[in-house]
């Protein structure tokens, strides 16, 4: 038998088979077209993942979701290096008007531009033409409500941008408490 033969026999775990996969893909995948590929259940394939992110931890790939797709990025611990070998300009800082209006539609997504609006006090318009260009919010559908005003949301270039999996590792949101002890609350809507 061939060498090539051969190694055609050997067993490839399924964390192996997901890390090929994400590897050619050019965006992020769902997890039910990794499952129907492998001809497996998402269960499966979330078992998988969680084999493959936690052999990842101490190399320069990570694990990557956002809307219930994954995909494989650089460790963002090594993001410096790679502009560097890349020879990639430094990257544009955003405003502080354009974090802010970020970070809403982070916390509160999906929001829609007067929401967002509401929230900051100011239109939004500018900030959210600027994030847009830059790829780090999209646009991801529209409400129900009069006008059916478009809703915005996070892209996989923000976390990639800041350095987090998922919008679950963002930093639990600060609630200011009032003088008399009183938690305000932060409405969606």
């Amino acid at each position: 038998m061939s060498d090539s033969q051969s190694t055609l026999n050997v067993d490839v775990t399924l964390s192996a088979k997901i890390e090929a996969m994400l590897f050619v893909s050019a965006e992020p995948v769902p997890v039910g077209q990794l499952a129907a590929a492998l001809d497996v259940t998402a269960s499966v394939v979330e078992r998988g993942l969680k084999e493959l992110d936690e052999s990842l931890v101490t190399r320069g790939l990570r694990l990557q979701r956002n809307a219930g797709r994954v995909q494989l990025t650089t460790a963002p611990e090594l993001a410096e290096l790679v502009e560097l070998f890349l020879g990639l300009e430094a990257i544009t800082h955003l405003s502080r008007a354009a974090l802010e209006t970020l970070a809403i539609i982070a916390y509160q997504q999906p929001v829609t531009r007067p929401q967002v609006d509401s929230i900051r006090g100011v239109n939004s318009d500018g900030m959210m033409k600027s994030l847009l260009s830059k790829g780090l919010v999209q646009e991801s559908g529209r409400t129900e409500g009069p006008g059916r005003p478009i809703l915005y949301s996070t892209t996989p270039e923000f976390l990639q941008h800041f350095g987090l999996s998922s919008i679950a590792e963002l930093p639990p949101l600060a609630v200011p408490v009032e003088e008399n002890g009183e938690h305000n609350v932060l409405l969606k809507g």
